[in-house]
């Protein structure tokens, strides 16, 4: 069995019930003691907080109680590395809605990667995924745009599938599918184009 694969279930298994608390709860169990990281619902906006001191945890903020935005910000935290852990937000500038085509394309570059991850997750969890290119008010071709973001996003998903997610996101992977009790996360049709739900907004 390769790193990402897992172990197939002999019973078919009841749909699984999705509360962020439980993501909460399974980041620190896997984060907290080499990180010392903790994932907190409950903000108005997500944001990623480093501690200000030694004896304080990092933050990890997802809006409300909403599962699909504690995954996404999951992603981006697996996928940051030690510099970026050190900045807030890390250290990225987000134009909000209403996005320039250029500015657009910058902010699609550095969600690609966070995106496959949530996607892998959100399978992991047996939750649905729902690609965002969050413009919804930007100017430009949204339709072409859209398509190539989600092009560009199953793409870097079949990287990871045939090659190895990052470490921590490959480690949070393993635990939500043990703990939903999810099998047969990697099949190639669940990652493709056709698969991805919504429009790319």
């Amino acid at each position: 069995m390769t790193a990402l694969q897992v172990a197939p279930q002999l019973t078919p298994q009841p749909a699984p019930t999705h509360h962020s608390v439980d993501l909460e709860a399974l980041f620190k169990q896997c984060f907290y003691k080499d990180y010392q990281t903790l994932l907190i619902g409950g903000a108005d906006e997500p944001l990623y907080r480093p501690a200000t001191s030694a004896d304080m945890p990092h933050c990890l903020f997802y809006r409300a109680d909403y599962f699909a935005s504690a995954l996404h910000e999951i992603a981006h935290w697996c996928i940051a590395g030690v510099e970026r852990r050190q900045q807030e937000d890390w250290g990225y500038w987000y134009c909000p809605d209403g996005r320039s085509p250029e500015q657009q394309r910058a902010f699609e570059f550095v969600e690609v990667k966070p995106q496959a991850v949530e996607w892998m997750l959100s399978l992991a969890a047996g939750a649905p995924f729902r690609i965002s290119s969050d413009n919804l008010l930007g100017s430009g071709n949204q339709v072409e745009e859209g398509d190539t973001f989600k092009s560009a996003v199953a793409a870097q998903v079949q990287r990871y599938r045939q090659g190895a997610l990052p470490s921590r996101a490959q480690q949070f992977f393993l635990a939500l599918s043990e703990h939903y009790g999810t099998a047969d996360t990697l099949v190639e049709s669940d990652y493709s184009l056709e698969a991805l739900q919504g429009p790319s907004a």
